[in-house]
């Protein structure tokens, strides 16, 4: 498996993104659909979003990529990676995911607020 960053320009990945926002949409109320917080302190880092292919679920794609972006994480100097995730039970294996590698619950950070569809997770780096 080859991680890599990505220009954004091939239409598969569009259609892959496209495909992504329009289920948690389909999944969230407008008030609870968050976009990206740069308000966040200099060394603590958001993941925003994860997605696998729904043909590759538990084929480990996801640990690796998470695994990554902590791995990148700590390369660029952060001390700590919050995120938001859902409540739903759609979104229980991300949570799952989450906290077996160490996200724990928090609070809301940056500008988030308190959200019932929302979860909010933190791990130090």
């Amino acid at each position: 498996m080859d991680i890599a960053v990505d220009d954004l320009a091939d239409p598969a990945i569009a259609a892959f993104l496209e495909a992504h926002v329009s289920q948690l949409r389909a999944l969230s109320p407008p008030e609870s659909t968050h976009a990206l917080d740069l308000d966040i302190a200099p060394a603590h880092g958001e993941l925003k979003s994860m997605r696998t292919d729904p043909t590759r679920t538990r084929s480990g794609v996801a640990s690796a990529l998470l695994r990554h972006a902590l791995d990148e994480s700590r390369r660029a100097g952060l001390d700590r990676v919050s995120l938001e995730t859902g409540a739903d039970d759609f979104f229980l294996p991300a949570r799952t995911l989450y906290a077996k590698f160490g996200f724990r619950p928090c609070p809301p950070f940056g500008t988030y607020r308190e959200d019932p569809l929302s979860v909010f997770l933190t791990r130090t780096l």
